[in-house]
């Protein structure tokens, strides 16, 4: 399979063990060519830009706007299911979505997917957020009915034709009266009470010898010098594992997935990690494209990802919030800072021969 040029990787068929709190980091050093520095070579600034634009087809997908969106600390939340997703659906938050889908697609150099499918028939976008996944898939394969699904009706109106979209939670009972040959799932990591429930709902669902994707940010990140440890964005993250466990959340289970497809009965698991720097401190052209974007993605992300968790949850108030915050976009903006996420990436096959 085809790996990025100049961001690790790291693949793997078999489990791992992962490694949680005060336990050894999971590197003893930075992943390789996530170098520090500068390099006269990349031919690129900090600055440099990859993103690409989404041309939209102009057929119709008609949407729900019976909910009434609730306001908390200037921010809007989704209404269906009240409560369940930490994070906003406003128009800082779509915009926000649209820029991380084009940092997964600079990770695949273009692609949107890892798994080996071939012309599905049906496929499924678990959380689909603003649906531009779904959107550019059925681009790619207009032959192919897409569904996305999401708590928030926040997709556009004007869609291929090939796709649609509804409102639905896939922690309540799933009601498809088919089964998909492909289920995508991106940037999950705050959805879910029970991963392993979610996965037996996706096998559930799948033809025989269709294909399961996952795509997902990690918790906790790394560092591996030192410069990460007593700073505010450390705090921020383990405030934020904090505040979702207390409502049964587990934000460092994000690398077990490839595990519970096993245990489920998915054949073929395969499993990659690549490591994207929270600026751009790394060296290397796309390593500091893809730090860039993840400094804005973050810079943006963090009140996003913490405005309910840590006011409803944690009982901050907002001012002291606001304080930590201040800290931790410093910290982002920093390159003496060089910290790193792990995004991960797992996919698997249920057994069975996929109908021509």
């Amino acid at each position: 399979m085809e790996q990025p040029d100049d961001i690790t990787t790291h693949q793997t068929s078999e489990p791992q063990h992962v490694l949680h709190g005060s336990q050894q980091s999971l590197f003893s050093e930075y992943p390789n060519e996530l170098e520090i520095g500068t390099d006269s070579s990349d031919g690129s600034r900090d600055s440099d830009s990859a993103l690409g634009d989404s041309v939209l087809g102009s057929t119709t997908s008609l949407r729900s706007s019976i909910y009434d969106y609730l306001v908390e600390n200037g921010r809007t939340y989704h209404a269906f299911n009240s409560g369940k997703y930490m994070l906003p659906n406003d128009t800082r938050e779509q915009d926000r979505l649209d820029l991380q889908h084009h940092s997964f697609k600079i990770m695949l150099d273009g692609k949107l997917n890892l798994a080996p499918i071939s012309k599905p028939q049906r496929v499924l976008d678990l959380a689909t957020g603003t649906g531009i996944w779904a959107i550019e898939f059925a681009q790619e394969h207009p032959e192919t009915a897409v569904l996305g699904t999401d708590l928030s009706p926040i997709q556009p109106d004007f869609v291929p034709a090939n796709c649609q979209f509804e409102i639905s939670d896939a922690e309540d009972d799933w009601g498809f009266n088919k089964h998909f040959d492909y289920i995508h799932a991106r940037a999950i990591v705050t959805c879910f009470k029970n991963n392993r429930s979610i996965v037996q709902k996706i096998f559930e669902n799948l033809a025989p010898g269709g294909y399961f994707e996952l795509q997902d940010p990690t918790f906790p990140m790394k560092c591996d010098d030192g410069t990460l440890d007593g700073t505010p964005l450390n705090e921020w993250g383990e405030r934020m594992i904090e505040s979702m466990a207390r409502i049964g959340r587990n934000l460092t289970d994000g690398q077990n997935w490839g595990q519970y497809m096993r245990e489920t009965g998915f054949e073929d698991v395969t499993e990659h990690r690549i490591y994207v720097p929270v600026n751009p401190w790394a060296r290397g052209k796309k390593n500091k494209l893809l730090g860039a974007i993840s400094q804005q993605n973050l810079l943006e992300g963090v009140e996003s990802m913490s405005t309910a968790a840590f006011t409803r949850i944690l009982g901050w108030t907002p001012e002291k919030l606001h304080e930590l915050l201040e800290g931790v976009r410093a910290n982002l903006q920093d390159k003496g800072v060089h910290a790193y996420g792990v995004v991960y990436f797992a996919h698997g096959r249920k057994p069975g021969k996929a109908v021509e």
